[in-house]
C-alpha cells in the first residue's frame, strides 16, 4: 500500500473550521480544538432554537390576537372557542397578521363570528 501524506487535507479542514468560527470570542476563533468544540455546541443550540422559535411565534400570535379582541369585550380563549364552535377555521398566524395590519378586517371577522 502506498503512503499518503495528509498535510493538505489537514490544513484544509483546519482552515474551514476556523473560517466558520470567525467572529467568535477568545480562543474559540483561533485555536482549532476550541473552535471545533464551539462549532459543535453552536450546531446543537441552533437546532434546538429553531424548534423554540416556532413556539415563540405562536405566543406572539396569541398576544396580538388577544390585544385586538379585548376592545370587542372578549378574551382570546373565548374568541377561539367561538371560532371552533362555529367551525370557522382561520390560522392564528393569519389572524394575528390581519389584527395587526388591517384592524377593520379583523373587526368584520369578529362580527361574523359573533353573529353567525
Amino acid at each position: 500500500m502506498t503512503r499518503v501524506k495528509r498535510g493538505t487535507i489537514a490544513s484544509k479542514t483546519r482552515r474551514n473550521v476556523l473560517k466558520k468560527v470567525k467572529g467568535f470570542r477568545f480562543g474559540r476563533s483561533t485555536k482549532e480544538i476550541m473552535a471545533h468544540e464551539a462549532l459543535v455546541h453552536a450546531g446543537k443550540y441552533s437546532f434546538a432554537h429553531r424548534k423554540d422559535k416556532k413556539n415563540d411565534f405562536r405566543r406572539l400570535w396569541t398576544v396580538r390576537i388577544n390585544a385586538a379582541i379585548r376592545p370587542h369585550g372578549l378574551s382570546y380563549s373565548k374568541f377561539i372557542n367561538i371560532l371552533k364552535l362555529k367551525n370557522i377555521e382561520i390560522d392564528r398566524k393569519v389572524m394575528s397578521d390581519i389584527a395587526d395590519k388591517k384592524p377593520e378586517s379583523f373587526k368584520r371577522i369578529v362580527e361574523f363570528a359573533l353573529a353567525k
